[in-house]
């Protein structure tokens, strides 16, 4: 990365914290970032997630139809998280 890339990430990301956009991770995926040129000639910082979408589980919970929740869930009146998460797994 060049300096001025350097220098661009910084103050992107301190930007992008300050204002809570963004919070600090602790995942052990990272990933490639990259500029790209905006219409009025500054740059946006692009990140390339295609490495943890290859490692990313398709469907591992599939959300549930609304239909069937809601069969499962009707003429109750009084909810808990736990009747919640029953009726989503």
């Amino acid at each position: 990365m060049s300096q001025w890339e350097l220098e661009e990430v910084q103050k992107q990301v301190q930007e992008l914290l300050s204002q809570g956009w963004i919070v600090p991770s602790t995942s052990q995926y990272n990933h490639p970032i990259l500029f790209a040129r905006k219409k009025d000639g500054t740059q946006r910082l692009c990140i390339d997630y295609r490495a943890l979408n290859k490692n990313t589980i398709i469907d591992r919970f599939p959300i549930p139809r609304i239909d069937d929740t809601l069969d499962r869930l009707g003429g109750s009146s009084i909810f808990s998280k736990l009747d919640l998460a029953q009726g989503y797994h």
